[in-house]
């Protein structure tokens, strides 16, 4: 009995103990506060750090896919007979290897600097095809090129041009392999260009230099100092704000490169990310919840406003560089940092892009799922499990004087290509991030795991109070039961006789013997 009221008394204690402490430490924040400080400390570009390592090289592998559109009926396009139908061909993939070269600290370590040249080596199971064989007729991007450099220099000028074009056989449509049409090939036009202007490059392809090549040096905070800086992007080769556009706000370097975000990530947040095919910054927002190989993400992903035109966006307004010819939603003019081309960039299929541009030519159907470009992040660590990065070339076609070739088109933005950058996490760096966040979990629930067994304890304490209490109630009813059963014996019993062999006194013996009990009636 004394064993389980002391149990009793301990398990109650122990649990309310428990009890207090865990809701006065989920009260403070405190286990939740010591955690995240230590993420903050980890995540950081500094040597020595869990992620240095993997940022300068990163093990998940990120593949290229390019979509070729291949025109079918070009003759009857330029007629002004019928649309331009397109069938998309594709994917070619690449592997590409990115690990990042010449990291240095700069500005006492506050800052790290780097370059990410880009290495692409064809992956033919993962492709449609073999590249060196399968031909793409599309647009001749370097003929265009040149009527749209040389369209303002006079009639005699162009209709000159137009003759030499003609001469060489250099047409609006070109049929090239995709090997050609993507890493280059000798054009017989940028090689006349060239006699004239020597600093001409006489090949054309859409990545020509691009294999091995980087995009000039970033410099990097390390987020030391600000966790919410980790990876944000300070300086683009060498400057803070760029050159091509209009408005400081347009020309701003915001955000990170998109490969590596601060820890702590909410849904309310605008991610802002630069990139250089672009020649801008754009921001993604929370779309949904998803779960990639056991990591819980968020996905970020951008919203219409991106490429919306000035007119829907005012953001948007110092991108357009002439303003009587500014584009719809949708698309980007980026023929400024392109030496002039008439080159458009949007997402593949018009995906988020005015309606007008879809129905311009026959092949095309934008689907969200298919030709959205998001990001996946875990909240906890902001670290990308999974991403898609995807963006389509399109050439702004469209009559210049001069040109016979010319004379039935109406302006159109033309897709000529488009890409799909993707990686998804390797199954060892997923695994090490499950375990990081089941820590990280842990330690944040600690104070909850506490309450939780002074609960448990306290329960067990009322179980075994109810316990002891009813065996100690049954114990009474027992001895009053025994006691009873001792001094009432039943009236039917039988009397007896009991003779006493004590010594007894005189007055006994004068008396006679003396009998025990009840004295039995003569008979």
């Amino acid at each position: 009995m004394r064993k389980s009221s002391c149990c009793m008394y301990s398990c109650g204690a122990a649990g309310a103990l428990l009890l207090l402490a865990g809701i006065a430490l989920f009260a403070s924040g405190l286990f939740q506060t010591l955690i995240h400080n230590k993420l903050k400390k980890e995540i950081t570009l500094t040597e020595g750090s869990k992620v240095f390592a993997t940022w300068k090289n990163p093990p998940p592998p990120v593949y290229m896919e390019f979509f070729f559109f291949n025109v079918t009926n070009p003759e009857a396009f330029l007629k002004g007979e019928a649309k331009a139908r397109l069938s998309e061909m594709g994917p070619y993939t690449y592997r590409e290897y990115r690990p990042k070269h010449n990291v240095s600290f700069v500005d006492n370590g506050t800052k790290v600097a780097a370059y990410t040249p880009k290495v692409f080596v064809f992956v033919p199971e993962k492709s449609v095809g073999d590249p060196s064989v399968d031909m793409v007729t599309t647009v001749n991007i370097p003929a265009v090129a040149v009527m749209n450099r040389i369209k303002g220099a006079g009639f005699l000028v162009s209709s000159a041009m137009s003759l030499y074009m003609k001469s060489i056989g250099a047409e609006m449509f070109m049929t090239h392999t995709v090997d050609e049409l993507l890493w280059g090939f000798k054009d017989p036009l940028l090689t006349k260009l060239r006699s004239i202007k020597p600093e001409t490059d006489e090949f054309f392809g859409l990545m020509l230099h691009k294999n091995g090549s980087d995009d000039g040096e970033f410099v990097y905070h390390t987020g030391e100092h600000n966790y919410l800086d980790y990876g944000r992007i300070f300086t683009w080769k060498g400057e803070k704000l760029m050159s091509f556009w209009k408005t400081n706000q347009s020309n701003m370097i915001n955000g990170t490169d998109g490969s590596a975000f601060h820890p702590f990530l909410t849904k309310e947040e605008r991610l802002d990310v630069f990139t250089a095919d672009l020649c801008r910054s754009i921001h993604m927002r929370f779309e949904k919840e998803v779960e990639v190989k056991g990591i819980p993400a968020y996905r970020f992903t951008p919203p219409r406003a991106v490429l919306a035109s000035g007119t829907n966006n005012p953001e948007n307004e110092g991108f357009c560089l002439t303003p009587k010819k500014c584009l719809d939603d949708g698309v980007l003019d980026v023929s400024v940092c392109r030496q002039g081309a008439p080159v458009v960039v949007s997402f593949p299929h018009f995906h988020l892009g005015d309606e007008k541009y879809v129905q311009a030519v026959e092949g095309l159907s934008p689907v969200h799922e298919q030709h959205q470009t998001f990001l996946d992040l875990n909240p906890t660590m902001g670290v990308p499990v999974r991403a898609m990065k995807r963006a389509q070339i399109n050439i702004h076609l469209e009559r210049v004087t001069g040109f016979p070739m010319t004379r039935n088109l109406e302006s159109t933005i033309f897709p000529i290509i488009f890409l799909n950058e993707s990686v998804v996490i390797d199954n060892a760096s997923a695994e090490r991030i499950q375990k990081l966040l089941l820590v990280v979990t842990l330690v944040s629930h600690f104070p909850l795991i506490l309450v939780a067994l002074g609960v448990i304890l306290l329960i067990v304490a009322v179980i075994l109070a109810v316990r002891y209490y009813q065996n100690k109630t049954e114990v009474k009813r027992f001895d009053f039961a025994e006691a009873f059963h001792c001094t009432a014996p039943s009236a039917k019993k039988d009397t007896s006789y009991a003779p006493v062999s004590a010594k007894v006194d005189d007055q006994d013996e004068k008396n006679g013997t003396y009998i025990g009990m009840t004295p039995v009636d003569k008979s």
